[in-house]
């Protein structure tokens, strides 16, 4: 296979997008045509995918906040309007990851390190202070009877257990900052709960604004 490239999402994508969100999540409503335009529209330089030989392979979505307004406690569906990204604040120093996802039959085949590695260095071209995401703990229900939720994900941090998502954050180079829980209530693999997972720009300069260019070179 063609090694994929990452680059920004276009218009022309969404159908595509929808059809790959529907085979990685067939348990979770896909996004619609409408939500996937507004994020577009509301932040286009957040959004990427990875592109193979035959069409898109992943996608990685984001936008920016002020992290102390969401700090405490948030659904997926509050700081992403549903969706719809109307949260985004430019003013913020937070790139948020509202989501990510690879084609299941390419797992394991690096494309998600290159999303992750886009998502970084959109971080940096904008001199934002952090990337902050809610990821997925879908092993959790194997031992949901077993243990609590904070107790599953301290067991894969201290490498004891192997969970998809919040190993390979870890291994990305992601901090685990602990569990909300309820964040997704659909996702019953996780059995709605998430992990705040962050990232720390090392060039970040709090002496500069916070740049958004109309194209960023991935």
């Amino acid at each position: 296979m063609k090694h994929p490239r990452v680059r920004q999402t276009r218009p022309d994508d969404i159908p595509a997008l929808i059809e790959l969100q529907a085979r990685v999540y067939p348990s979770i409503p896909a996004w619609s045509r409408r939500k996937l335009r507004e994020q577009l529209d509301v932040f286009p330089q957040g959004q990427i995918v990875a592109e193979g030989e035959n069409g898109v392979v992943g996608c990685a979505s984001s936008m920016i906040v002020p992290w102390d307004e969401w700090a405490e406690s948030h659904s997926w569906k509050e700081i992403t309007g549903a969706g719809t990204f109307e949260n985004h604040n430019p003013d913020g120093k937070t790139l948020y990851g509202a989501e990510v996802f690879v084609a299941p039959e390419l797992r394991g085949k690096g494309i998600g390190h290159l999303l992750y590695e886009g998502r970084r260095t959109l971080c940096r071209a904008m001199n934002l202070k952090r990337i902050i995401a809610c990821g997925r703990l879908p092993g959790y229900h194997q031992y949901a009877n077993e243990m609590s939720v904070e107790f599953y994900a301290r067991k894969v941090v201290w490498g004891d257990l192997r969970d998809m998502v919040l190993s390979f954050q870890l291994k990305e180079g992601f901090s685990y900052c602990g569990i909300v829980e309820d964040y997704l209530p659909e996702d019953k693999e996780s059995c709605g709960h998430a992990s705040i997972i962050a990232w720390l720009n090392p060039d970040y300069d709090p002496s500069r604004p916070t740049t958004i260019p109309e194209e960023i070179a991935l």
